[in-house]
């Protein structure tokens, strides 16, 4: 998987990126010259331990993997925002799925 790792990345992606949000997640969009796509999960501490934060990204990852049409030539960041790291599984993916068919249909707008 692609995925951001340095801080400057992410900071950069917070600066310039569009911004979409639901109930529990921020998603920043930035255009990239690369074909690759790059995402990178971010979620603070206030949302618990660092087992919690974990579960929650091991699960994000996943649905991004598997349910997500990533579009190329762009970069993501998802910020999980309080209440996150409570939400079952299904929720949780329907939460993401429309968070990104909203960044689409906010593009295509």
């Amino acid at each position: 998987m692609h995925r951001l790792k340095k801080n400057k990345e992410f900071n950069y992606i917070y600066k310039k990126g569009e911004r979409v949000s639901t109930e529990h997640f921020t998603l920043f969009v930035v255009k990239s010259k690369y074909e690759n796509y790059k995402i990178g999960f971010s979620v603070s501490k206030k949302l618990g331990k660092a087992n919690k934060r974990n579960k929650l990204k091991r699960r994000l990852r996943e649905i991004t993997r598997r349910y997500v049409k990533i579009m190329p030539f762009r970069n993501y960041v998802l910020l999980a925002k309080e209440g996150a790291q409570e939400i079952d599984f299904i929720l949780l993916r329907e939460e993401i799925v429309n968070l990104f068919k909203k960044y689409e249909k906010k593009k295509v707008l």
